[in-house]
């Protein structure tokens, strides 16, 4: 049984571990607001105790649950959407159109992940998908906007990891919820106060210069900090934009010079190691490694379709 884990960081945003495959690799976040709450990205259908347990902890009434926003439909972000809004009985849906049916009919979600995962481990990792009542379902547009009890929440469309994604600028912390399209920094990559950032090109939406553009996009909002899907909040998004720039243009020409899957992995991992060495972190080679072998899997599949679709 999972143990809930998080930290309050400041202006009423809690970071919660979703305890997806290992601690510290995916985090929800919840938006406390004068006792209600929304939820920005929920995990998979394991993270929906985790997250009651949160609200009982905090003394939110199941009731006061205004909002579940998940970034996109990944199963990380997403997988447990159905099941929080079983719960939740009061709270909307907040979606990106491209991701809407989806959350109202999961099937093809499920059925396309258990063909990439096989049924068992796809069972294991998110359990079964809930569909979610259309009538329950807010889509959001670029530059749409809610006012959650007084507080503004503005939604831009981000693609470039994904096409049905969008990052959320929150006024009052005068922060940004990103998703996966700032990249990703795990806590034992971080060295000094200084995050490892890097882009998750996973299947099948990488598409680098929308990713740029969006980069850019999120720049423009202005934000002091941004709250990431993986892993919690960073600060210096100038800095860490300009990391995260070089390696979706890196990522690309990797892809586009590889003679095949096995040396576009294996080069990705060397490349993986040396930066991240050279960081200053104690870590070994293959310590390294293991943190981020599932990420270089998808890196690398992601980065293979993108080839294939503009070959």
């Amino acid at each position: 049984m999972s143990i809930l884990k998080y930290e309050d960081i400041g202006h009423g945003v809690s970071c919660v571990d979703s305890q997806y495959i290992r601690p510290g690799l995916a985090s929800c976040y919840l938006i406390e607001q004068n006792g209600h709450a929304a939820f920005i990205d929920v995990g998979t259908n394991y993270t929906t105790p985790l997250l009651l347990d949160l609200l009982q902890e905090k003394n939110i009434p199941i009731e006061n649950v205004d909002y579940v926003i998940p970034t996109h439909v990944h199963l990380d972000h997403a997988g447990g959407a159905g099941s929080m809004m079983q719960h939740a009985t009061n709270a909307q849906l907040i979606i990106h159109p491209r991701g809407a049916r989806h959350m109202i009919d999961p099937s093809r979600l499920q059925a396309g992940a258990s063909a990439v995962y096989g049924e068992t481990e796809f069972k294991k990792h998110y359990g079964d998908l809930v569909a979610i009542d259309e009538q329950r379902v807010t889509i959001a547009d670029d530059g749409f906007s809610i006012n959650f009890q007084g507080r503004v929440l503005k939604f831009i469309d981000t693609p470039g990891h994904a096409k049905h994604h969008f990052c959320i600028i929150d006024e009052d912390s005068n922060g940004i919820f990103t998703g996966d399209t700032f990249g990703v920094a795990y806590p034992e990559l971080t060295v000094n106060g200084q995050p490892f950032i890097f882009p998750p090109s996973s299947p099948v939406d990488f598409n680098p210069q929308d990713w740029l553009n969006s980069i850019d996009k999120i720049l423009a909002a202005g934000c002091n900090r941004a709250y990431l899907t993986h892993f919690n909040k960073v600060d210096n998004l100038n800095q860490l934009a300009s990391a995260l720039r070089t390696r979706v243009k890196l990522f690309a020409d990797f892809a586009l010079r590889a003679p095949n899957t096995e040396e576009l992995k294996s080069q990705i991992n060397d490349y993986f190691i040396a930066e991240v060495l050279a960081t200053g972190c104690q870590l070994s080679p293959q310590e390294i490694t293991d943190i981020l072998c599932l990420d270089i899997d998808l890196i690398t599949q992601g980065l293979m379709v993108w080839v294939e679709k503009n070959a």
